[in-house]
């Protein structure tokens, strides 16, 4: 008997173990970080903000157009996701891409930079429109992410990761973006999240 109490007692931490690491959003290991608002341009020079993605699952990484090594092929690979959902026929996914670099990357060097890459604007936003200190900090406190322009250098220290984003803006999942991409789970973890 209390054998079978033990057996039920380890069964039922195992079942709480798992519906806590699926988080509340149903993606496996969710992180469920809180997202703060912001407010910045984008390579239109339109306003663009949190509020606009409200209801939306993204997708989100931290690239600069001047960037020599991994932001090319990041963005690439951005633009490879984004034409994949399509063939899926997933619609109603967002990109976002935040310079890190935002002294340099205004709205119509974003825009040049995008083009290299045929990306679709009207679901990707490349955002620009805030000081040095302030993107640093915002991923930092946000994505958990490091971003740091050492002074008088032209190359911004960032991380390689893709965020997926749900329609609360709670960040639930990080995935490399620059090699061996995990594009098959991503889309999974958005068909989740869009209860395909």
């Amino acid at each position: 008997m209390r054998m079978l109490h033990l057996l039920k007692a380890a069964i039922g931490t195992t079942v709480l173990l798992l519906l806590t690491a699926c988080g509340s959003s149903g993606v496996p290991d969710a992180k469920n970080w809180d997202l703060e608002n912001f407010s910045y341009i984008d390579q239109e020079g339109e306003p663009f903000s949190k509020s606009d993605l409200k209801g939306k699952v993204w997708v989100t990484d931290f690239i600069f157009t001047s960037c020599e090594d991994v932001c090319l092929p990041m963005t690439s690979n951005m633009s490879k996701l984004q034409q994949m959902l399509k063939d899926e026929g997933i619609s109603d996914v967002e990109f976002v891409s935040f310079s890190v670099d935002p002294e340099i990357d205004k709205p119509d060097v974003l825009k040049k930079f995008g083009d290299q890459f045929n990306v679709d604007y009207g679901n990707w936003h490349f955002l620009t429109g805030y000081g040095q200190e302030e993107i640093e900090q915002f991923a930092l406190e946000n994505f958990k992410t490091l971003v740091k322009k050492p002074e008088n250098e032209d190359q911004v220290i960032h991380q390689t990761s893709f965020f997926l984003v749900d329609q609360d803006g709670k960040i639930i999942q990080e995935y490399t973006g620059l090699q061996d991409i995990p594009f098959d789970e991503i889309i999974k973890h958005i068909k989740i999240l869009q209860n395909y």
